[in-house]
């Protein structure tokens, strides 16, 4: 037996991954970690006495590539003698449809397709081929978007599946570097195909592997992967402590009132992206003589975090600081609704009501391949058109070229309201908007006139005189464009 399958199969017994004699269902994409997963799992199968079956989801994205890939692992399954189990959905319909984004519709039905298959085989272990590049990418990727704690932390060898969650994810390769994986494939001729968008820079991810990480690795610290993954391990240890005190803290402080009831969840709310950083807890705390004043800083950040997203407010660092730090005053959210946290620490909300906002809008159908419009005293036009070939257009005053599948099929144009959040080309995150007309130096007479453009699920993809949205920019898998003129 080899050294890279006497440590996979340590790593598995070690960290009870998988069990003597358990069926596991192996998700294989066709790419050179997924088929190196296979071929060490099958291996190692007769003397665990395994009983494995082959996953395979086909995304319906690349076309004849993506018809390559399936060939690739139905065939390498057949020569293995293992169950293949298949499964397809064309999922830029499936996000135009459900209004989220492609990498999102994807990951949501690939889950489904494994879980739904593994229930059905009575499997209860997903074996994925993630591996240590991946968590350190992913590490990056997540630093960037302002992430805190618990998304620094990264994916965890064993998890739930968000699909199923009697289901389990195992990844046996979390503590093996790419550079491995390749050599155990290249050692064992093991066949597998390349994904050409990992190598386009128009993803960030990519960007991250291509770019940062190399000239991190090569001018900063030569040990960055060893570095930042043990980084991760502390991190998430301490995110786990600060999350259960949390819990422990919001169930003896409800008991203690005798206050059980749900808060009042608005409809759809969401307040920006990632997780409030964990702080120091020398920083002082909030006063008022109450138990929750007198939490480590980091426990109150959670506390609050925790009784946020249970409202359906997925919360960024400056709400919660700003709820932790003034007790009794209402923030702004979307969707017309205004939180506030009283001074034993609980969430409050209540609808908000906005005079001083233009309420106006016009709901547009882009129904034809071309059309024009009025709205707050200015005219659009627009147009659809086929992406032939790949190219940045030249930037023009008052034209803007977007992905015209990931806008969809209908669009509202409104003015500025209370709690709006933009994502200009460029940026990692979305920011308030009344931030990017500040930096943009534009008057506060004019800002409640201007014209923005948002999808039906509520993301702006374009405001007046600011760049195009991030999410909405053309990219080598446009399919559609929009040409959006004012």
């Amino acid at each position: 037996m080899s050294e890279f399958l006497q440590r996979v199969e340590s790593e598995i017994h070690s960290r009870r991954l998988l069990l003597r004699g358990q069926k596991i269902l192996v998700a294989v994409s066709g790419g050179a970690d997924s088929m190196v997963l296979l071929h060490v799992l099958n291996s190692l199968a007769k003397k665990n006495r395994w009983k494995i079956s082959v996953a395979h989801f086909n995304h319906q994205l690349r076309g004849r590539a993506s018809e390559a890939d399936e060939k690739l692992v139905r065939r390498t399954a057949k020569k293995l003698r293992l169950r293949f189990l298949t499964g397809r959905a064309d999922v830029k319909e499936s996000a135009v449809r459900s209004k989220i984004s492609v990498e999102m519709a994807a990951r949501k039905l690939r889950h489904e397709f494994f879980a739904r298959t593994a229930r059905e085989q009575k499997i209860f272990a997903v074996a994925l081929a993630h591996h240590a590049d991946d968590q350190v990418e992913l590490f990056f990727l997540r630093l960037l978007r302002g992430t805190g704690g618990e998304g620094l932390a990264g994916m965890k060898w064993r998890s739930p599946s968000p699909a199923e969650k009697k289901i389990s994810l195992v990844r046996p390769l979390l503590g093996f570097s790419k550079g491995e994986i390749l050599a155990f494939a290249r050692a064992k001729k093991t066949p597998f195909r390349d994904d050409a968008t990992n190598f386009s820079a128009d993803f960030l991810r990519n960007r991250i592997r291509n770019e940062l990480l190399p000239l991190l690795q090569k001018n900063y610290q030569p040990g960055l992967a060893k570095t930042v993954l043990r980084l991760m391990e502390i991190v998430g240890a301490e995110s786990e402590f600060v999350g259960s005190t949390a819990q422990a803290w919001l169930k003896k402080s409800r008991g203690v009132r005798g206050d059980e009831t749900q808060i009042k969840k608005p409809a759809a709310t969401a307040c920006g992206h990632g997780e409030p950083a964990v702080g120091h807890p020398s920083e002082p705390l909030d006063g008022g003589g109450h138990e929750f004043g007198r939490l480590p800083v980091a426990v109150q950040r959670k506390a609050l975090q925790l009784q946020l997203a249970g409202t359906g407010v997925v919360a960024d660092f400056e709400l919660v600081e700003q709820l932790r730090r003034s007790p009794d005053k209402f923030a702004s959210i979307s969707f017309g609704f205004s939180v506030a946290r009283d001074m034993a620490g609980e969430i409050k909300m209540r609808e908000q009501v906005e005079n001083k906002f233009n309420a106006a809008e016009l709901r547009l159908k882009l129904r034809d391949r071309s059309g024009r419009a009025e709205f707050g005293g200015k005219s659009f036009r627009w147009q659809i058109r086929p992406q032939k070939i790949f190219k940045l257009p030249p930037k023009r005053a008052g034209v803007g070229i977007f992905d015209a599948d990931k806008i969809g099929a209908e669009i509202i144009l409104r003015h500025w309201r209370a709690g709006d959040r933009f994502q200009p080309m460029g940026l990692n995150s979305p920011t308030k908007l009344q931030d990017l007309f500040v930096n943009a130096k534009i008057p506060e007479a004019r800002r409640r006139n201007l014209v923005l453009a948002a999808t039906v699920r509520g993301e702006i993809f374009w405001v007046e005189g600011l760049r195009i949205g991030e999410k909405f920019k053309l990219t080598p898998a446009t399919n559609k464009r929009l040409r959006w003129r004012f």
